[in-house]
């Protein structure tokens, strides 16, 4: 008996419990995903004698004498199926990591199920799109469009990856078969702070496939730290491969390397561990506090205060507060809490390493900063960074969760050790509890203003949770409290800020950096002002935002390299309003609920500070192509049609004559990553850097070689042309190679403005949260690909509306993080997200590419804040903390 997979029987037959997700991937099915491990995501679905199955929880035995259908075997040869081809049309997918799970589950779809699509699409989950782009593609709706040559900018071009994605040919992290693979596991602590005194490893040794077991006597005794960033002093090197103290339950201890997964796991849980148990904080105020356990006292570690846990302050004060104060005629104070999330991406952290015959190192990772894990790889072990190649395939998603370095140095470890492939994948679980997540935040703010809104003073206290490892905590508390105050013209300015080390998991990048956090206190208190002073909450803004001429300040007057390359937030604010009043949604029973409006805003600097780099090479390949060489990594953030279509636009050509080459450290030129909004804005601006002079020299060579002037020249889509004379790309290139690089170092930045305004119903009875009406308005310039961008809005938006209202990452009384599976943490589903509609403003920015700016990040930073407005207005309550859970708004609004 054999198992037939899309028409073919498999000869392999299952091991005994092997569930049918791995069997297939063990076969070279790798469009079958691995999100979760318990049936939550859908990634992983197949049909089974066509029905739908989360092949993760179905035996593989099962599957014997059956016949089994992969996102592989859905189309017929190179023509897609129905769904698939809708899929495309719509762009139903951004990463692209849950797209063949949820594809098949809508190829089976009934009559029935397509007229209640959120219930029939709860077990497949998405964390990019928000999901309007699945819903169209399910209903037939396209969205893609053709272009001229040369006229590719300002279209809706599909992704190049489109068909390939849809059909499961789109290789990620570990979509790859190499033999004689090792598998590393990890044994993590079990305690929040302890001491190892010894470990074990007979047993575990014992365990027939074990090859290796590592612990930090065999680790290299070089602090770094995880976080990555173009400037390594941005972030304290606190962190080991594998240390003697750990500091967080979750945190690893020994790395056991054999043939299986299944040999790996069960040497771990042999290994015999005697722990010294150490005190533990959890509070970061009381972590701050004389005589609290301290985290790292290490001489050698730069933080700021290590005798108070205090990784990295802040103190800025401009003009005089208390003066500002007591000139106002209405103040607010309040303190303003944000909690815990975790980034969820469904692709986890994974990475395999192995050393070439020529000796070099390679590891293909999920990451968004291949150029920074080379270099801080080099700097652990010792390496020439010439001697390491770091590749990147597509990645599943990463909102700044794979800004770190968290599998790919204890896979190198084990890879240089045994001269073997080794591969690294997290579990769900793992995600959770040995990953990073957003940096809670307790803010105290007291604002002041005229009667007239006009603001006097602000004055914030901010405390960040940076848990265990300081990696980002400098970064996101400056970042938190830049742009957030400085989009506030006031002449008093007062801000503290602390990032604090505690025995929880590590915090780390997360969409926003920092301003999701510090924008849901400011927008929350300028709230509160508008609504004691009776101004509208749109005009409050309108009266004390920056506008071009003002200068942009938070909490010094030093100098930087931000300004207005365009200004956008005066149509924002217009266009949301309006939109808001033209149609405020659904209606609803008021005996039942209560209804409100709120609005927020946001302000991101386009590009991180002091410096970001990306250097592109464009080259005219044999067959008359173009081929474009960049370092940026796609995760869902659509740099790959951006960049396709800017070098189409230089070029005189269109898009299917463009190749991206990105994410190899091997075939292009630095770049210090895609972070930071940075992929249009750094990359991009390299990228059409390097086309526009390959074009130039180009024409050069056709001129040579057709002998005529180089000014009666033109390059076409696929020729140069001069009068009647025409040489075809292919001969010019046939003649000898021609390329042309580019580069960009990211200054100096501009700002781009997000307005989001919602309408929202709240029950009277449950505290139960609706939202009737979503919009979002944002400046991004001159928008490249506005089908994708609104895209990436969307999925900010609802990833937002998930951190305001129900996601969050607990920990309990032991530091032992209890949200550790999708089911139980609670990203939103298809049932669970409105329609945002979203509006551009007709901006063209002077510092962007052909005037764009970026986008990616900055939706994501108002939402929690206009979501508690619009219930602040439902129930004539404030609510101070996220999530705004049903639970407290319960609590608050029973009587």
């Amino acid at each position: 008996m054999t198992i037939h997979v899309n028409g073919r029987p498999v000869s392999k037959h299952p091991r005994a419990e092997q569930c049918l997700r791995t069997f297939l991937r063990e076969n070279g099915f790798f469009g079958v995903k691995k999100g979760c491990d318990a049936g939550d995501c859908g990634a992983c679905t197949v049909h089974v004698d066509g029905m739908p199955v989360h092949s993760c929880l179905y035996p593989a035995h099962r599957a014997v004498g059956r016949s089994v259908t992969t996102i592989e075997g859905l189309a017929d040869g190179e023509t897609l199926s129905p769904v698939q081809q809708k899929f495309v049309e719509a762009q139903g997918f951004q990463c692209g990591f849950c797209t063949a799970g949820m594809i098949m589950t809508v190829d089976k779809l009934t009559a029935s199920q397509l007229d209640d699509l959120p219930a029939a699409l709860k077990g497949n989950l998405c964390r990019c799109t928000g999901y309007r782009a699945i819903e169209d593609a399910i209903c037939g709706i396209r969205h893609t469009e053709a272009s001229a040559p040369g006229d590719a900018v300002g279209h809706n071009l599909m992704a190049p990856a489109s068909c390939r994605i849809v059909t499961g040919r789109e290789p990620y992290t570990l979509d790859t078969d190499m033999t004689g693979v090792l598998h590393l596991k990890l044994l993590r602590s079990p305690y929040a702070h302890a001491r190892i005194v010894a470990i074990d490893k007979s047993a575990a040794l014992a365990v027939p496939g074990v090859h290796l077991i590592l612990t930090h006597e065999d680790a290299p005794p070089v602090l770094f730290s995880s976080g990555l960033h173009e400037l390594d002093s941005d972030d304290p090197p606190d962190t080991l491969v594998l240390d003697s103290i750990v500091r967080f339950i979750g945190q690893r201890i020994a790395a056991v390397v054999a043939d299986t997964e299944a040999a790996a796991e069960e040497a771990c849980r042999k290994l015999d561990v005697t722990y010294e148990l150490l005190p533990a904080i959890f509070d970061p105020l009381a972590a701050m506090q004389p005589g609290a356990p301290l985290l790292h006292n290490d001489p050698r570690k730069t933080a700021t205060q290590p005798h108070r846990n205090i990784v990295a302050e802040l103190h800025g004060d401009i003009g005089d507060s208390d003066a500002g104060f007591a000139a106002a005629d209405s103040i607010h104070e309040g303190v303003y809490e944000s909690q815990r999330v975790q980034h969820t991406h469904l692709e986890t952290h994974a990475s395999l390493a192995w050393v070439d015959d020529d000796g070099r190192l390679n590891v293909r990772t999920s990451s968004q900063v291949p150029f920074l894990a080379r270099r801080r790889l080099a700097t652990l072990f010792g390496l020439d960074p010439n001697r390491i190649r770091v590749i990147c395939a597509r990645v599943g998603g990463g909102f700044g969760g794979k800004q770190e370095l968290l599998t790919e140095d204890i896979t190198t470890l084990a890879a240089l050790r045994l001269k073997r492939p080794v591969k690294l994948e997290f579990t769900r679980e793992e995600q959770f509890i040995g990953a990073t997540t957003r940096h809670p935040m307790q803010v105290r703010i007291r604002l002041g203003a005229k009667k007239d809104g006009a603001l006097t003073a602000i004055e914030m206290d901010v405390v960040s949770n940076t848990g265990a490892y300081g990696n980002h905590a400098p970064g996101v508390l400056f970042h938190g409290c830049n742009e957030s105050v400085a989009l506030y013209k006031c002449p008093n300015k007062r801000i503290t800020g602390y990032a604090v080390y505690t025995n929880a998991v590590p915090s780390g990048a997360f969409r926003g950096y920092g301003l999701s956090q510090i924008n849901f206190a400011i927008e929350s208190a300028i709230d509160e002002l508008a609504r004691t002073l009776a101004i509208d909450p749109f005009e409050m803004r309108r009266r004390n935002v920056v506008q071009p001429g003002d200068r942009m300040l938070a909490y010094n007057e030093h100098p930087h390299d931000v300004e207005f390359g365009s200004y956008g937030l005066d149509q924002c604010l217009d266009l949301a309003e309006r939109a808001l009043a033209r149609d405020p949604g659904p209606t609803v029973d008021p005996s039942k609920w209560q209804t409100g409006e709120g609005m927020a805003i946001g302000m991101l600097d386009t590009i991180p500070p002091r410096g970001h780099h990306a250097n592109v090479e464009a080259r005219l390949v044999a067959d008359g192509a173009y081929e474009i060489a960049t370092g940026t990594a796609e995760f869902g953030n659509g740099t790959t049609t951006v960049h396709a279509q800017l070098a189409a636009t230089a070029l005189n050509t269109d898009v299917g004559r463009i190749r991206v080459v990105q994410s190899d450290t091997d075939k292009s030129g630095y770049d210090t990553g895609a972070f930071g909004s940075t992929g249009t804005v750094v990359a991009g601006k390299a990228t059409f850097a390097a086309a526009t002079l390959l074009k130039a020299r180009v024409i050069a060579r056709a001129a040579a070689l057709m002998k005529v002037p180089e000014q009666s020249c033109t390059l076409v889509a696929d020729a140069v042309i001069s009068g009647n004379a025409r040489i075809s790309l292919e001969e010019i290139a046939r003649e000898s190679g021609i390329s042309a690089r580019g580069q960009d170092g990211g200054s100096p930045r501009s700002v781009t403005f997000n307005v989001q305004a919602f309408k929202v119903a709240v029950h009277r009875v449950t505290g139960v949260v609706r939202i009737l009406k979503s919009v979002h308005a944002a400046d991004a310039g001159t928008v490249i690909n506005p089908m994708q961008c609104r895209g990436q809005i969307e999925g900010g938006v609802a990833q937002a509306i998930g951190a305001a209202l129900y996601e969050h990452v607990d920990i309990d009384e032991s530091g032992r993080v209890t949200t550790n599976t999708l089911r139980g943490y609670h990203i939103p589903a298809f049932a669970d997200i409105p329609r945002t509609e979203v509006l551009f403003a007709d901006t063209s920015d002077a510092l962007g590419p052909l005037g764009a700016k970026s986008m990616s990040e900055s939706p994501f930073n108002p939402v929690a804040a206009a979501l508690a407005n619009a219930i602040r207005d439902a129930t004539g309550r404030r609510f101070f903390a996220t999530p705004l859970a049903a639970d407290k708004i319960y609590a608050r609004t029973e009587t």
